[in-house]
């Protein structure tokens, strides 16, 4: 098996998520995200490559054996309309996971590309688009019933530039300019959440319950990110520093 595939058995009709581990991130161009609802209808997919306004190509194949086993599944769910919706978690970074979950009626945002295709509505998020290019999910049957593969190889790529969300500029800062220096006493910081304009932050490795961590925290982290993103109103750490067992410090 691919080193960067997951394979999922699922001999169970419930479908939650499917995560795949995509390949080591590595710089690339930033397209433009664009806030567009585009419909396609395919009857037969083999493979999805479409153009939205010149900038951003959704170029996702699900394969015919993949729609019927998926196109079980929802029959199973007894939820007139129910679709997938395919995201990734954490894109652009080493954390990121490609996740397929149901999607019944007005559980989609509006900002999601709709594809229908012949036995279901497949929502994409549009976050995720440039992130899912060239991703591929795929069925297998086998003798404990049938496996589902989902691939993403560009799930963990960096993919921003000024019009991307502001928590995926962040999660690229972090990672590609702030945990590299981080990391040579064993530490890392991760974007927990954003709340209201506040960037809520979580240390690990050396850095949780590190004496010096409020230093990092203003002097490096903080300055960083403010410095290279205007809009950001602050940051705030919620690691709980009383574990040291890590501690640099």
């Amino acid at each position: 098996m691919d080193a960067h595939d997951t394979k999922i058995n699922l001999k169970s009709d419930l479908l939650k998520e499917m995560r795949v581990s995509s390949e080591r991130h590595y710089g690339v161009k930033y397209p433009t995200y664009l806030l567009k609802i585009r419909r396609l209808r395919l009857k037969r997919s083999i493979k999805l490559s479409y153009l939205i306004l010149g900038d951003i190509m959704l170029n996702v194949t699900i394969t015919e054996s993949a729609q019927k086993y998926l196109a079980g599944l929802l029959e199973k769910q007894n939820c007139e309309g129910i679709g997938i919706r395919m995201f990734v978690s954490d894109p652009g970074t080493p954390k990121a996971e490609t996740c397929i979950a149901y999607s019944r009626p007005g559980e989609h945002n509006e900002e999601d590309m709709i594809v229908e295709y012949e036995a279901f509505n497949a929502y994409f998020e549009q976050r995720s688009i440039a992130f899912l290019d060239e991703a591929k999910v795929d069925f297998a049957e086998d003798k404990f019933g049938g496996q589902l593969t989902i691939r993403a190889p560009n799930s963990r790529l960096p993919n921003v530039n000024d019009d991307s969300p502001i928590e995926d500029r962040i999660n690229y800062l972090l990672y590609n300019d702030i945990n590299p220096g981080l990391a040579s006493h064993g530490g890392v910081v991760s974007l927990a959440e954003m709340s209201e304009g506040i960037a809520v932050l979580e240390f690990g490795g050396g850095c949780q319950g590190c004496s010096a961590v409020s230093l990092t925290l203003k002097e490096g982290v903080e300055k960083t990110l403010m410095e290279k993103i205007p809009e950001l109103k602050g940051v705030r750490d919620v690691t709980d520093h009383t574990d040291t067992s890590n501690a640099y410090m």
